[in-house]
């Protein structure tokens, strides 16, 4: 008897089909492992917020240290350098810097809700965010990813968070969990 997965391969042998877009998640999070991974997060993000001393209230210094929403990590997705194999950029670096533009940020790593509705949301997170360079995250909880997201940065729910990379303890400790 054939699996599920090689009667798909079976049926849909030399036939033209769209392709499987649906995210590989290895580095999927849920359950007790997703909820000791959102509790260290939040421990690293007080530190790093009482190493810092920073006198701005929490939503804007969080606002610093994290691209909030799905709007949000893809403007700044998009504003990367698309990377080759090698690890150098893609396009020519250009000639004439223009002052307009926001200051470049790079993503260390984005967290994205698994479970959100409608899935075309987030479908575009994958493949823009390995073009990058940049690893997914994903979380889910029973159909709530999003509640718990939120909860990491204050809101009520968020499908994306994009960790910016800015050498403090947060990115030490998303380095060590993308290892």
């Amino acid at each position: 008897m054939l699996s599920t997965t090689s009667a798909k391969t079976l049926k849909n042998h030399g036939h033209k089909s769209k392709p499987n877009i649906a995210p590989v998640e290895n580095n999927c999070y849920e359950g007790e492992r997703l909820s000791n991974l959102l509790h260290m997060i939040q421990r690293e993000i007080k530190s790093a917020r009482q190493l810092d001393g920073s006198s701005l209230p929490e939503k804007i210094w969080l606002k610093q240290q994290f691209s909030i929403g799905v709007n949000d990590v893809t403007r700044v997705l998009e504003r990367m350098k698309p990377r080759t194999e090698f690890g150098r950029s893609a396009q020519p670096l250009p000639s004439i810097s223009s002052n307009h533009k926001a200051p470049s940020v790079k993503l260390q790593a984005v967290l994205v809700a698994s479970d959100c509705n409608p899935r075309w949301l987030t479908k575009h997170l994958p493949n823009l965010a390995s073009s990058r360079r940049v690893p997914l995250i994903f979380v889910r909880y029973n159909k709530e990813g999003s509640l718990r997201l939120g909860e990491l940065v204050k809101l009520k729910t968020t499908i994306a968070i994009g960790i910016k990379d800015r050498g403090n303890n947060i990115n030490k400790f998303f380095e060590d969990i993308i290892r």
